[in-house]
């Protein structure tokens, strides 16, 4: 694509992001939608044992759980040594999902704005349920259709090349301290023909995608994901911002005011990960310390990070309408912040390099503070930044969400997501494995592979520029 093709593509996404009303649905009409999607959809979700588990068991000479077909995903156990951060050695299960999935989204305009095709979907370990989610989210054995199933809407969008235009398309990946190497291909095509969405698709500008994030678990993580890698360009504006949403807005398009110039930041980013060493090998999840498996689940015995339980499974508007799987379940509330500071009159965001054990190139940019795996409140942890987040006033937070994470893979897990702006007093100097950065810049790297985890592209995409 050449520059003003791109730059074409990029001011249409811009134009869509400032666009809050949309030309199909209201806004305001979408949480009354999504409610009556809730009211007619039939879902059951219920713990069962791993011995009831009609397709899913423990592999005896590898001592992983697996499906019999040997696809969708299994439950593995893998030791990790590594010379970044506090501990050094350490065992755990972890998701092993090596099929890249597909996470798309079909666009088309309307009234001269782009739309996005969002679909009501329920996952199994939703919080509540409905959620909106991209046209099409799909792992390959779901469109491959090992399950036997139908094939899931929309699909032949996005095989059929000749059919539209794509717009955007990345491989991102999921949570490093629960999958191992886990990708999926982020998506977005536009169509031209008249397309009349099934009764659980909405047309919706990227502008109400972002306002409906405002409301707690509305959004799942797939979209989320989606949309936060979308460019917005790059242009001259003139004068000062008046609210915090133009200055976001002129942090995603002003590259001329950068604390540390792009190329200075990939040799930062390089210089980190040679430093850092991170080695994997698998495990019996029998011979796991401080784990234990059961048929009831599989648990830390202090009851920290998590746990493996096994469900039994009812949806009635899926491809396929019944099913059974394990679900990770959260110990507890996660916290998730950005902390933004405007130096050189752009604001920038304060992020870390940070190693996760499944991480598929050692280390990812990530938000200022990531609490996930356990309580963030213990007083023998020591997380940079977490005070400051903790003890902001009113006035310093500009997001403050619930936010939900893959209800797929994980059952019932939300995490407190924030946006703070730090005071005058906040200092620019950061430990070394921190670096400030533009929106600008953080939209660059998300362009490519492995750059921007996606807790960091979680909170990147909520914010608003009207």
């Amino acid at each position: 694509m050449n520059d003003d093709m791109s730059a074409e593509k990029e001011s249409r996404f811009l134009r869509s992001a400032l666009d809050e009303q949309g030309a199909v649905v209201s806004t305001e009409s979408i949480r009354e939608w999504l409610a009556s999607r809730n009211r007619e959809v039939q879902v059951r979700v219920e713990r069962t044992r791993l011995s009831s588990m009609r397709d899913w068991a423990l592999e005896e000479t590898s001592g992983r759980i697996r499906h019999s077909t040997g696809k969708f995903f299994s439950i593995d156990g893998i030791r990790v040594a590594t010379n970044w951060g506090r501990l050094a050695e350490w065992a755990q299960p972890i998701i092993n999902q090596p099929e890249i999935g597909l996470l798309g989204c079909i666009a088309r305009e309307f009234h001269g704005v782009l739309h996005f095709l969002i679909q009501a979907k329920v996952e199994p370990g939703n919080v509540n349920c409905v959620q909106l989610s991209p046209t099409l989210q799909a792992t390959k054995s779901n469109y491959t259709r090992v399950h036997h199933g139908k094939s899931p809407r929309y699909l032949d969008w996005f095989a059929d090349r000749t059919r539209s235009r794509v717009l955007l398309d990345q491989l991102q990946s999921e949570q490093g301290a629960r999958f191992l190497h886990k990708r999926n291909r982020n998506i977005i095509v536009e169509i031209q023909e008249d397309l009349a969405p099934d009764p659980d698709f909405v047309w919706l500008t990227l502008g109400q995608i972002k306002q409906l994030m405002a409301y707690d678990n509305l959004v799942n993580m797939d979209l989320r994901t989606v949309v936060s890698g979308i460019p917005f360009g790059q242009e001259n504006r003139p004068g000062e911002p008046v609210s915090f949403a133009e200055s976001m807005r002129l942090s995603a398009v002003d590259a001329t005011r950068p604390l540390m110039a792009f190329d200075d930041l990939i040799s930062w980013f390089t210089g980190q990960k040679v430093r850092y060493e991170l080695q994997l090998s698998p495990c019996d999840l029998r011979a796991i310390e401080d784990w234990e498996l059961t048929d009831g689940e599989l648990r830390h015995r202090q009851g920290r990070f998590f746990r493996v339980v096994w469900v039994d499974v009812e949806i009635s508007n899926r491809e396929v309408t019944a099913w059974q799987q394990p679900l990770v379940e959260p110990a507890g509330e996660g916290i998730l912040a950005f902390i933004v500071k405007r130096i050189r009159g752009v604001h920038h965001f304060l992020v870390q390099a940070k190693l996760e054990c499944g991480n598929f190139d050692v280390l990812e940019f990530a938000p200022t503070v990531q609490c996930i795996t356990g309580r963030y409140d213990r007083p023998d942890w020591e997380v940079p930044f977490l005070d400051y987040v903790l003890r902001a006033r009113p006035d310093q937070i500009r997001y403050d969400v619930r936010q939900s994470e893959e209800g797929g893979r994980f059952y019932r897990e939300q995490n407190r997501n924030l946006i703070v702006e730090a005071d005058e007093a906040f200092p620019v100097d950061c430990p070394e494995n921190y670096q400030w950065m533009t929106l600008n810049q953080l939209l660059t790297f998300a362009r490519f592979n492995n750059y921007l985890n996606i807790q960091a592209r979680s909170l990147l995409s909520t914010l608003r520029f009207a």
